[in-house]
């Protein structure tokens, strides 16, 4: 069974500050009658699916010779858990036979200093992809660097260009962890053609791109966010739930339906180890699948990281200026 740190209230983010706790959707309606009619809770190894993309794309460098992809890192100031991560995309860049090519600034490092490396990166044909590790410190506009990146180099998916080309249906680069969610599904055979997807949070990195390829797929997606007045009632009906809202233990029993498949994309570090966006102990026997925090999401992020990294060092062979 996996367990959640107890939510923090009081809850503001979502559904005007209500506990969800004290919400039933569905009167003289409990949720122990509400597991009587759940089948076990399936817990889905993002882990283990991101092992497996990972291991296609080592391949796939290996037989591409000496072409190899390059992946640029650009590290502002000593943040931690920024540190941590990077070093996470940089080990995995090497093991999947890719060139780690990294720039660490300094904490009070300008925006035209910034600006500078990315244009470095930019011209260099050894880097095929860059990726600027956000959040950045105060002094820096993140925006106009993010849009310095080429789209061909976009792995991160965050330029205007790119996002542009998303909406408009056109080949580009996809954002990491919405398109990891999506692989992840589509790994645990969910048919999004036709099913309601309920997306918690509207942010720029997870929930409007996910929204957007979730309607691609054909499923009917409604988005919750701060001034969504019922979250019950956008979430309880949807066969599937993905939360990437950052407000840790949002989501509980009283929010999702039996059978249900919840994506938690938040992890938030507490006391007892890490915990995600979802009440995940409270939902064994009424989910149908969930993903852990850690071992869910996450490491899906990275293998994408990787999957975008191999197609821009493609899109650059074939000599495209801008991919079509």
């Amino acid at each position: 069974m996996l367990t959640a740190a107890p939510p923090p209230a009081p809850y503001t983010a979502v559904g005007l500050g209500r506990d969800p706790r004290t919400q039933s959707s569905t009167p003289g309606e409990s949720f122990t009658d509400r597991k009587r009619f759940a089948t076990m809770t399936h817990t889905i190894k993002g882990a283990e699916i991101a092992r497996s993309i990972r291991t296609r794309v080592a391949e796939r460098v290996a037989a591409a010779g000496g072409q190899v992809p390059g992946l640029a890192t650009v590290l502002i100031g000593d943040d931690p858990a920024s540190a941590v991560y990077v070093a996470a995309k940089r080990r995995a860049v090497r093991e999947a036979g890719m060139r780690d090519i990294h720039r660490h600034l300094r904490h009070q490092a300008t925006q035209n200093e910034v600006a500078a490396v990315i244009d470095e990166l930019a011209g260099d044909p050894d880097v095929s992809g860059i990726l600027l590790q956000l959040p950045l410190p105060a002094q820096l506009d993140a925006a106009p660097l993010i849009d310095r990146i080429p789209v061909t180099k976009d792995v991160d998916g965050l330029t205007t260009a790119s996002a542009g080309r998303l909406a408009r249906g056109e080949r580009g680069m996809r954002p990491c962890t919405p398109n990891g969610v999506i692989e992840l599904l589509d790994a645990e055979g969910i048919e999004l053609q036709g099913a309601h997807v309920a997306v918690v949070g509207w942010g720029q990195l997870v929930g409007r791109p996910l929204s957007q390829l979730l309607l691609r797929r054909g499923a009917t997606v409604t988005v919750a966010h701060e001034f969504t007045a019922d979250l019950t009632a956008v979430t309880r009906p949807a066969d599937v739930v993905v939360v990437a809202t950052g407000v840790r233990g949002l989501i509980g029993p009283e929010h999702v339906k039996p059978g249900a498949t919840v994506v938690d994309v938040g992890i938030h570090r507490t006391p007892d180890g890490l915990a995600g966006d979802v009440r995940a102990a409270e939902l064994d026997g009424i989910a149908g699948r969930i993903t852990p925090v850690p071992g869910g999401v996450g490491p899906m992020t990275i293998a994408m990281l990787l999957v975008n990294t191999l197609q821009a060092a493609e899109w650059g062979a074939e000599r495209d200026a801008v991919p079509a």
